[in-house]
């Protein structure tokens, strides 16, 4: 398993030691389609569901409330957020089906973390582009996927459809954050297997399935 304690794992949690005090209240304006990969997440009656990189534990609330027949996990390697994310999760009255663990997305244990080694859907939203190595952690998230699972992640797109101002714009302003839109998730998506990568509003987002 990847130390938890890397550079990256500092990084995570200088930037977020602060605004996970307000990030979900000024995301919601610009991580678009978590909704939309929210509602097709469908998991099956008493199934499992794994987000990889679930930040404040947003996601994985909304998801539990909506599928109170499935049962849910998230791992990050931030603890800045997983502490907020245990405070939000405990506040929904959400502990006896939420289940949150530290693990670097690269390389992470499903079993050892969680007691179980795969998912019936496993799920990224608006963390590939924060994660170094991105396509290993793709291919930790598709392993960890069950026979007959899914895989589903939404992200940045490369706004092809939008005016280049805007692009540039906004491109510059993600750095700040340490975030890169991933260019290729197209061909990474597909050579996992049967997989689809849809653009959303102008390709500012795209969001993307891949069939175990």
């Amino acid at each position: 398993m990847s130390d938890v304690t890397s550079p990256t794992g500092d990084l995570m949690d200088s930037i977020y030691r602060t605004q996970r005090h307000f990030y979900d209240a000024t995301r919601k304006y610009f991580l678009l389609g978590r909704d939309r990969l929210i509602r097709d997440l469908a998991p099956p009656q008493g199934g499992c569901v794994l987000e990889v990189g679930c930040g404040t534990g947003r996601n994985l609330i909304k998801a539990a409330r909506r599928y109170p027949h499935a049962l849910f996990f998230g791992l990050d390697i931030s603890e800045a957020m997983l502490e907020k994310a245990r405070h939000e999760v405990a506040r929904a009255g959400l502990k006896n089906r939420i289940t949150l663990a530290r693990a670097d997305a690269a390389g992470f244990d499903a079993n050892a973390l969680f007691g179980r080694a795969v998912f019936d859907r496993v799920f990224f939203s608006y963390s590939l582009s924060m994660i170094p190595d991105w396509q290993q952690a793709l291919a930790q998230g598709y392993g960890a996927t069950g026979a007959g699972g899914r895989l589903l992640l939404v992200d940045f797109g490369q706004q092809e459809r939008l005016p280049r101002w805007f692009s540039r714009l906004l491109m510059w302003w993600l750095k700040q954050f340490h975030v890169t839109p991933r260019a290729d998730l197209k061909q990474t998506i597909t050579s996992l297997g049967k997989g689809r990568v849809l653009p959303l509003y102008g390709d500012y987002a795209r969001i993307a399935e891949v069939v175990r």
